[in-house]
């Protein structure tokens, strides 16, 4: 077995941008060159292409959470407008307003064809989404890429501009690209549970969770339980080695771990986080309850993180959640 407890969190330079903004804003770029892509196939009728953007943009219009605050939109985004009956429901209202008179049965397979394409891509990366909702409220994800993949998002743009570029080879470039997209996140696929069946060799717990990391293929990032005991580091199949980074006891008996709960913003948190732990800092007449997401605990300073502030009287002050 080769263990190594690295001192400082290795960064791609990829990885260094994106802790500067928030990854969401990528998103609505990505589904709407799929929608373009899905257009150079050959459907060329008048309303395809408006029809093919909306829907592809569709499910994230829950956006609109982010109004009541980061942690709202935490709890909300990829919910029911990323679950089945959305898929059906929103492609038919779709359909019935621009095909009413002409072409309903085209423009609902179009869209609905869309808004598949960004339900699948969303359950691909490790934010996940509530594919089954509102029949059940899990959260699913195949952490196959980060919330942002440079790779796909170029790939579905230089096809778009190569098929405005090129109009004869329009559609071959469109089917290509999107055979290439299959194939990039089924060798993603194989990876993923390549790196798992390594670690499982050779680090013994009772649950894994492989994590993929920013602009990264062989290195994956992973969150382990065994016992009371949660452990985090990187699995390399490059170099063959397990390096842990951090071991966490979970003691979630503290009083003020259990108040936090009752704040609304560590409600929202816990309904999305899947590997939470707490920590109890106290500083000057203060106490500071830090709620961390360990599927996300590789990247730099704090996100996916909530702080809860108590006074000296045990009341909550602030509390706030970061991405």
């Amino acid at each position: 077995m080769s263990f190594e407890f690295p001192d400082a969190l290795p960064a791609s330079l990829f990885d260094i941008h994106v802790r500067k903004m928030i990854p969401f804003r990528v998103d609505p770029i990505t589904h709407a060159l799929t929608g373009a892509t899905i257009k150079q196939l050959g459907f060329k009728r008048k309303a395809a292409l408006g029809v093919l953007l909306l829907s592809s943009l569709a499910p994230d219009f829950d956006y609109i959470t982010r109004f009541w605050g980061a942690d709202t939109f935490l709890r909300y985004h990829r919910g029911i407008t990323h679950g089945i009956v959305a898929l059906v429901a929103v492609p038919l209202i779709i359909a019935l307003i621009v095909g009413f008179k002409k072409g309903f049965l085209y423009y609902f397979f179009l869209s609905l064809l869309a808004y598949g394409a960004h339900l699948f891509m969303d359950l691909t990366n490790q934010y996940g989404t509530r594919i089954l909702s509102p029949l059940d409220w899990e959260q699913y994800a195949l952490d196959l890429s980060f919330i942002i993949d440079p790779y796909v998002t170029l790939g579905l743009l230089l096809c778009v501009i190569l098929g405005w570029r090129i109009k004869k080879r329009a559609q071959i470039i469109a089917a290509v690209t999107l055979l290439l997209l299959a194939s990039y996140f089924g060798i993603r696929y194989y990876l993923h549970n390549k790196t798992e069946d390594f670690l499982r060799a050779r680090l013994d717990a009772n649950t894994y969770k492989m994590c993929p990391l920013p602009n990264d293929f062989l290195r994956w990032w992973f969150v382990a339980r065994s016992g009371d005991e949660y452990i985090t580091g990187f699995a390399d199949l490059f170099t063959q080695r397990v390096c842990i980074q951090e071991r966490y006891f979970i003691d979630q008996q503290d009083p003020f771990i259990k108040r936090s709960r009752e704040d609304r913003a560590v409600k929202n948190f816990l309904y999305f986080a899947k590997y939470p732990f707490a920590e109890v800092r106290r500083e000057e007449g203060r106490v500071v309850v830090i709620w961390r997401e360990l599927a996300y605990s590789f990247r730099a300073d704090e996100h996916f993180v909530t702080k809860v502030v108590f006074d000296k009287e045990g009341r909550i002050v602030t509390s706030r959640f970061k991405f």
